[in-house]
């Protein structure tokens, strides 16, 4: 139940920041901005997956299957950079008068009433310093799905998405699959032509397709917590 933001109705209005499954953060995956690509490399497979729109969304991966987020722990979340799609919930952009407005999400389980959580506005009526993160996080989450339709449909002019299967065998012996996703094709991308390589390096693109290279690396991380959690 989206509402838009405001310091009357939203007065007491408190959000917890907390990482764990009962709040909503039990997700195999989270759509992420090339903009956030050199941060999220460095801890999550970045992959792409089809938006049933004959387009793709660039996620990252937490788990191996659906429900499944392996970076939860009792400490809370065990990665050192949240990708803003994530960062920004309880909270969404909306349109309202032809102006970009901050929208709450009243059924969200991160949504308190009571004592519990981080004050959206003061007492008087102005804004916290949490809020003005959140709509921070917001501005740049926006911005970086405005230029991401462009980036993705660059890489598909150029033939440089291809779908994988990744397999992992259990210690019983069993195999599980992932499947569904694609990565970016490195023979394909060796192969394009200087004025193709320099367009997309004029684009801004090229490192974000690299660190989305690099970020395969994780899998084996991701693995790993996967058989551990499985054990």
């Amino acid at each position: 139940m989206l509402q838009l933001l405001n310091n009357i109705t939203h007065r007491d209005l408190r959000v917890v920041t907390e990482r764990g499954a009962r709040w909503g953060d039990d997700v195999m995956s989270a759509p992420a901005t090339p903009d956030e690509f050199r941060r999220l490399q460095a801890h999550y497979p970045i992959v792409f997956k089809p938006d049933g729109q004959g387009s793709f969304l660039p996620v990252v991966l937490f788990g191996l299957q659906e429900g499944q987020n392996l970076f939860l722990s009792e400490a809370g979340w065990d990665a050192d950079y949240l990708p803003l799609s994530m960062q920004r919930l309880s909270f969404s952009i909306g349109l309202a008068e032809d102006e970009m407005r901050m929208m709450v999400d009243m059924a969200s389980p991160r949504i308190s009433d009571g004592a519990a959580g981080e004050a959206v506005f003061l007492p008087h009526g102005g804004t916290t310093e949490f809020i003005e993160n959140a709509n921070a996080v917001l501005r740049a989450l926006h911005e970086g799905l405005q230029a991401m339709p462009d980036f993705v449909q660059t890489l598909q002019a150029h033939g440089l998405l291809e779908s994988f299967v990744l397999e992992v065998q259990h210690p019983d012996g069993s195999r599980g699959q992932l499947q569904g996703f694609y990565v970016i094709h490195e023979e394909r991308l060796a192969a394009l032509d200087a004025a193709t390589v320099a367009l997309l390096h004029q684009a801004d693109y090229l490192q974000p397709i690299y660190m989305a290279i690099a970020s395969l690396s994780n899998f084996s991380r991701l693995i790993s917590r996967h058989l551990a959690r499985a054990s």
